[in-house]
């Protein structure tokens, strides 16, 4: 093991977290045949196959599942270390750790300017992920603050609503319905729905109220980020449920209007999010505090005027 590099370590641990290569590869921000190589290098170190495909599924072997369990204690002693020695050299130097679900990513960078510009000295990571993998991540201890808008049930965690984040019902400017007012839930599920795909908060949201009402929701497509589903919409494909916070960049010509729609807004929050009993370093301590006060007031002087206007009417 002395020829073994933290480096392929790290790899090994996502691929055995993922039982994926392509997925480890999309985390770590690497090719495949990359990842690849890594993990053969380190088999090749450790003198045993660390992996065995059997179909199509990757399994551990039994030299794979001891080394992934030494993984996590070594990579949690190195996350113990980083916390002390950031708590050592203060808030001048060290790394912040985010994990955002992503309509978050609409807001959070905003709030990171003040924030960066009075700790000059402060390193930022964020990582931005669906609803279900974000959840694996808490439950992996991966990041230092976790924000998303449906926290988990089946967690032990620490949960502190911190912003409002209201769904609105989003279509094209030519759309008739633009011109009508507390449109009924049967008259929208008569449109194809543009919608993110399964195991997004959004979307879990929107099929719960859709039944409770006995309507069905049409999903005519499935896509994987807020910014193709408003051109989707601009494309006339369809209408969608939105986070009102993607639309902040919306200019006045833009081809997206809010529907009046009953039973919306659905009134949802963005959480920060940490496993329980964990010892937040100074650093995520002081970003933590911010977020719960002077955050707050950042993101509504931030949002651009007007967007919130609907949802005050309502």
């Amino acid at each position: 093991m002395k020829n073994a590099t933290l480096h392929q370590l790290r790899v090994f641990e996502a691929v055995a977290r993922h039982s994926s290569f392509t997925r480890a590869a999309e985390e770590l921000f690497l090719t495949q045949p990359t990842v690849s190589m890594q993990v053969k290098q380190l088999a090749k170190a450790v003198g045993l196959p660390l992996f065995e495909q059997v179909g199509k599924r990757l399994y551990l072997t039994e030299a794979g599942k001891e080394l992934y369990s030494t993984c996590q204690e070594v990579f949690e002693r190195l996350s113990q270390f980083e916390v002390t020695t950031a708590n050592l050299k203060g808030l001048k130097q060290g790394t912040l750790r985010l994990a955002v679900v992503t309509t978050a990513k609409y807001v959070i960078p905003r709030l990171l300017g003040p924030f960066c510009q009075e700790y000059p000295g402060i390193d930022v990571s964020i990582t931005v992920t669906n609803h279900e993998r974000l959840i694996g991540d808490i439950a992996d201890n991966r990041h230092d603050l976790y924000i998303l808008s449906q926290p988990p049930e089946d967690l032990d965690v620490s949960i502190h609503p911190f912003l409002e984040n209201p769904l609105v019902v989003v279509a094209h400017r030519s759309n008739p319905l633009v011109k009508e007012k507390n449109i009924p839930l049967k008259r929208l599920a008569q449109e194809p729905f543009i919608m993110r795909e399964p195991g997004s908060g959004t979307r879990k949201a929107v099929q719960q109220l859709f039944e409770q009402s006995n309507c069905e929701l049409k999903v005519k497509l499935d896509l994987g980020s807020n910014e193709v589903i408003k051109q989707a919409i601009a494309g006339g494909l369809g209408i969608s449920v939105l986070s009102i916070h993607t639309l902040a960049l919306e200019g006045k010509d833009s081809p997206l209007a809010i529907l009046d729609a009953e039973e919306f807004p659905i009134q949802k929050m963005w959480y920060v999010v940490y496993p329980a009993g964990k010892q937040l370093s100074i650093i995520a301590k002081a970003f933590f505090d911010y977020l719960m006060t002077d955050g707050k007031v950042v993101a509504e002087q931030t949002a651009p005027t007007g967007i919130f206007d609907y949802v005050k009417k309502k």
